[in-house]
């Protein structure tokens, strides 16, 4: 695997970022930039990914592509399919997003409109729409699981393949965001290797952290925290990760604020992956 994550630290320009890229360790990244930054900058970015054997392997968009307000969506929807091009013209294999919600409760909520059949249609239409405009033959649009939206399951991902039936539209894997339930947790390992096991042909990119759960306090609280810091076996997942995946998949560390918490988290992961017998 491709151990990386997002360079944190202060940047403003390319070679500042590669300092910081060359300090990280970072053999996997997301992308420093977007489909609206100049592409002479664009450009100086994968040099620099390139000059250090590094992958970008994820450029994000983020954005509420379901958002209750007609211009907000429509001005999203057009920023997700720039992002795609973008990502297909500069050999980002994974362009990612949630699918976000139509409840007006936030871009990323839990409302009680994302799992009705209105929405699953509409979030099928709409990313067919995407990959019929963009058109990409090297670039993949993937959509991020959520605890309470689609997809929130190994199985539910692999229905929504089906569904939308383009070949540019494949799996981002983010196994925290579907333990969602005290049975998921409990049996978390095995859980994840399931989600490896039936993903593993469509999987772009995956995300790497921690859960843990107070395990008297009602009602059930599952919290998202650093490698290291929850209680899944990290030996474990790194050996599924390593058996399901290719040699150059990119794994990547997410949602830390600092360089150096990035780089706790990375030297945690490779002690175990050593442990395990695991190449990073």
């Amino acid at each position: 695997m491709l151990l990386g994550g997002t360079v944190a630290g202060a940047y403003r320009t390319p070679e500042e970022w590669e300092h910081l890229l060359i300090a990280s360790r970072f053999k996997a990244v997301t992308a420093p930039f977007s489909c609206r930054t100049a592409p002479s900058d664009i450009r100086a970015y994968c040099d620099a990914a390139k000059r250090n054997g590094v992958k970008i392997a994820e450029i994000g968009v983020w954005k509420n592509l379901m958002d209750p307000d007609p211009a907000a969506a429509s001005e999203h929807l057009a920023f997700a399919k720039g992002q795609l091009a973008a990502a297909e013209e500069w050999g980002i294999p994974c362009c990612v997003n949630i699918v976000g919600t139509a409840g007006g409760a936030g871009w990323d909520a839990a409302d009680r409109s994302n799992f009705t059949p209105e929405t699953y249609d509409r979030i099928v239409r709409m990313l067919q729409e995407i990959l019929d405009d963009v058109q990409p033959t090297r670039a993949f649009y993937c959509i991020e699981p959520m605890p309470w939206m689609v997809p929130d399951g190994p199985d539910e991902y692999l229905q929504l393949i089906r569904d939308v039936n383009r070949p540019q539209f494949a799996a981002h894997m983010d196994f925290v965001n579907m333990i969602n339930c005290p049975r998921r947790y409990l049996a978390a390992e095995d859980f994840i290797a399931e989600c490896f096991r039936k993903l593993a042909p469509s999987i772009k990119s995956t995300h790497l952290k921690d859960t843990r759960m107070h395990p008297t306090r009602l009602t059930t609280t599952l919290e998202e925290c650093s490698p290291g810091e929850g209680t899944l076996d990290f030996k474990r997942i790194l050996q599924a990760i390593h058996q399901f995946l290719p040699p150059d998949a990119p794994v990547l560390l997410e949602h830390m604020s600092t360089f150096q918490e990035y780089q706790t988290a990375y030297d945690f992961v490779a002690t175990q992956a050593q442990l395990a017998g695991v190449p990073i």
